[in-house]
């Protein structure tokens, strides 16, 4: 029953491992698309930088989201004072990172 457990969390981490990177990638791609779209549509600069960073904001805090609960969901398996001590770490890391984020793409809504 362990092994079956220790493979299906296995499985699912990687699975959200992965959506991690999709969401990362896409919000790379459509912020470099607003950026794109707005240079040659003759908008400001600085707008399309906006635009584009409120874009990638979003998607790297929801990619660090499931980062963060990948990383929990692994630790669960069989955890180590060594393993959750990196946890610990890796999830302040993160949190951190993404407070940060969410506060910069919360200033940069308001200045619309």
């Amino acid at each position: 029953m362990g092994e079956i457990i220790n493979t299906i969390v296995t499985i699912v981490t990687i699975f959200i491992y992965i959506a991690a990177i999709i969401v990362i990638s896409i919000g790379i791609i459509k912020a470099f698309y607003i950026f794109i779209v707005d240079i040659f549509s003759k908008k400001e600069a600085r707008k399309a930088i906006k635009e584009s960073r409120l874009e990638i904001g979003h998607s790297f805090t929801l990619g660090l989201s499931f980062l963060i609960g990948g990383s929990i969901l692994k630790t669960t398996i069989a955890p180590t004072w060594n393993d959750i001590g990196q946890l610990a770490s890796i999830i302040a890391i993160r949190t951190i990172l993404n407070y940060f984020l969410i506060r910069d793409v919360e200033q940069l809504q308001e200045k619309e």
